[in-house]
């Protein structure tokens, strides 16, 4: 029997290095598999059981039924499910855009100064929202606000109250997020292909269309499902501004927890989260295989 090679040997080493490897990595893992199943698959799990099975008072008898999933996308639910989708796709494409635009424009500058300024802001007004952001906005903008009672914002039919004002809040925070995640990978450009493109006879239109724009796809994507999920779950700073007025899927879920307009809707409300939880799997599922596809080209 002939003695393996050099090569062979090699391989045949690196294959016990990854099988021996394997439980350890495993064993390594497990604290956070750990944390993500008590806080993620346990909650999950309730609102999918809650979900799907209805409770009889009399009895206490539980069943599956579909009922409440039926509802969910019935009606003003199904309304505020579409109200939320609009919302969010608009706030997360707009602000995605302009994030964009402003996170170039940095990397760009030759000023360190701008760049430290411009993401040190951007890291604040990304975490600032909720009540406090509500309240800036309706002292400013607002009906009584003070810049709305110098320009006369009214008489040119701004009203902060309504979708595209609540719009115009989402972007605060969601412009500023846009650019803390799409920084880095802007700076990932290798000089050496916009000096390849160039030196090829490619113009700037050409070098962004065949090299930036492929290989800064996972990134711009990724920061849209971000905001996109981000302006999806917000509540507190939509429920502070506009209250019922917006139909939200976040608004109806609240309502129906708290019976505001109908008592024993707490099921339904489980339902709604479960729809919420759907089509972010969705979104995610467009971001995963992109991501893939395009990672080679960020290594």
């Amino acid at each position: 029997m002939s003695a393996p090679t050099p090569t062979q040997a090699i391989g045949t080493a690196g294959g016990d290095r990854r099988r021996r490897r394997g439980p350890r990595t495993w064993l390594a893992a497990l604290p956070l598999l750990a944390f993500t199943g008590l806080c993620f698959g346990i909650p999950l799990g309730a609102i999918a059981f809650g979900a799907v099975t209805s409770t009889d008072s009399a009895t206490g008898a539980t069943r599956l039924t579909g009922e409440h999933l039926a509802r969910s996308l019935q009606g003003p639910y199904l309304g505020s499910l579409i109200g939320s989708v609009q919302l969010s796709a608009l706030t997360a494409l707009t602000g995605g855009v302009l994030g964009v635009l402003i996170a170039q424009a940095v990397v760009t500058s030759r000023s360190a100064a701008l760049r430290g300024a411009t993401l040190t802001a951007s890291g604040v007004l990304a975490n600032f929202g909720g009540v406090p952001l509500a309240f800036a906005f309706i002292a400013t903008v607002g009906i009584s606000g003070v810049v709305t009672q110098l320009a006369d914002l009214t008489g040119l039919g701004w009203n902060l109250y309504s979708f595209t004002g609540l719009t115009v809040v989402y972007l605060y925070f969601l412009t500023p997020l846009m650019v803390l995640v799409t920084a880095p990978a802007l700076d990932g450009l290798r000089p050496q292909w916009r000096e390849a493109a160039q030196n090829s006879g490619a113009s700037g239109w050409q070098f962004w269309r065949h090299v930036g724009l492929p290989v800064l796809t996972p990134s711009l994507l990724g920061g849209f499902v971000l905001l996109f999920g981000t302006a999806f779950a917000a509540h507190a700073t939509a429920a502070a501004l506009v209250g019922g007025s917006v139909p939200l899927v976040t608004l109806k879920i609240a309502d129906a927890l708290s019976g505001n307009v109908l008592t024993g809707q707490e099921n339904v409300a489980l339902a709604l989260g479960l729809d919420m939880i759907l089509i972010a799997g969705l979104v995610m599922a467009v971001y995963l295989p992109l991501q893939r596809r395009s990672a080679r080209w960020l290594r």
